[in-house]
């Protein structure tokens, strides 16, 4: 269970920075972001997707771009980002919490 917790942080931390690379350099396209994150062509390829399917980007003829979504999801993004791990944080203390009774 916690492996399987473990590969969708390491999956989302790769989706955001491909969406990072494409904030800083749209338009962007697969090549350099492989060259440059040293991921494989194919997950960057399925990061770019399962972001457009977000509307967080959209291809174009040179590249990735960004959205109208993109700016509102990344103001949002640290905040969520609290939340979880709080919530990682209280199961911690939580099983701690247990095993001294």
């Amino acid at each position: 269970m916690i492996d399987r917790l473990e590969k969708e942080v390491d999956m989302l931390e790769r989706h955001l920075q491909v969406l990072k690379m494409v904030i800083e350099n749209e338009p962007i396209g697969i090549v350099k972001m492989s060259n440059e994150t040293g991921y494989p062509h194919h997950k960057v390829r399925y990061s770019l997707r399962v972001l457009e399917e977000e509307n967080l980007i959209e291809p174009s003829s040179q590249g990735a771009i960004k959205t109208e979504r993109t700016d509102e999801f990344v103001d949002e993004l640290d905040d969520k980002l609290d939340d979880i791990v709080g919530k990682l944080h209280e199961m911690k203390i939580e099983e701690s919490a247990e095993i001294e009774n």
